[in-house]
């Protein structure tokens, strides 16, 4: 299937709240699918929309080995799709929600691969603030992985903290727990270093991958850097919190 063939098919699903059409099963390769997914951006651009970002998946050994994946994924982030912690959200504008805790970064600097490392990562970024993402699976990636990808990673909207800037250079990031809670409930509390790879690291793919697009990370841009708790689904009248230490508290409510 040719590129502006699927990107047409995807982007007229995506108008209509439906799921990719099964024209597309299984006929991407994840070169195709970056394609494609930044076609979709690419429209949404032309529509008035503005990129916030991006976000990493699968950004923890243990993920990328149940998917056979030596590397993360990755998938944009919409100005229009962020919101403030203690948001409100209605659950029925949602096929399937699934809410994740990461943490999210704000560039200072341009960063653009390929070539950039852990080093180069420390010093562009701005600022760090704990943070939900809001995923709606539209799609059985597991099924078909590159179809989710040109999807873009089941991505709908992301939920901001208070941020710490500038940056805390000296944050040990493998050290950060995060401690998950619904309706008051403690569902998850896990240790960055055990759950998760090291952000910058992230990051610095993010940036080489991007290169291979011709894309660079831009100053400003927000970066959800992978979840450290497993991906819950919502529920009409959940509330959630998490808190990271040495960051903060992100909430949410769905009803």
């Amino acid at each position: 299937m040719k590129i502006e063939e699927a990107i047409n098919l995807l982007w007229q699903s995506t108008q209509q709240g439906a799921p990719p059409p099964p024209a597309l099963q299984k006929t991407l390769t994840f070169a195709d699918a970056y394609r494609v997914q930044l076609g979709i951006l690419a429209r949404w651009q032309a529509q008035g929309e503005k990129i916030g970002g991006w976000k990493i998946g699968l950004s923890a050994d243990g993920a990328r080995k149940m998917f056979g994946l030596q590397a993360p994924i990755a998938g944009y982030l919409l100005a229009s799709r962020q919101f403030p912690s203690g948001h409100t959200f209605t659950l029925a504008a949602l096929r399937k929600p699934i809410i994740e805790s990461e943490l999210c970064f704000t560039l200072g600097k341009r960063l653009a691969g390929p070539g950039v490392t852990r080093e180069q990562v420390l010093p562009a970024l701005a600022a760090v603030a704990p943070a939900f993402e809001v995923v709606d699976m539209r799609t059985d990636m597991a099924a078909d992985m590159p179809l989710g990808v040109a999807d873009d990673v089941a991505q709908w909207g992301y939920v901001t903290g208070t941020a710490v800037s500038p940056y805390p250079t000296s944050l040990d990031l493998g050290q950060v727990t995060a401690e998950m809670r619904r309706n008051g409930e403690t569902l998850a509390q896990v240790r960055g270093q055990e759950v998760i790879d090291n952000q910058l690291d992230s990051i610095a793919w993010l940036a080489n991958h991007l290169a291979e697009y011709g894309v660079a990370l831009e100053e400003g841009q927000r970066i959800m850097s992978g979840s450290f708790t497993r991906p819950t689904p919502i529920a009409k009248g959940d509330r959630w919190e998490t808190h990271f230490s040495s960051v903060g508290t992100v909430t949410a409510d769905f009803v």
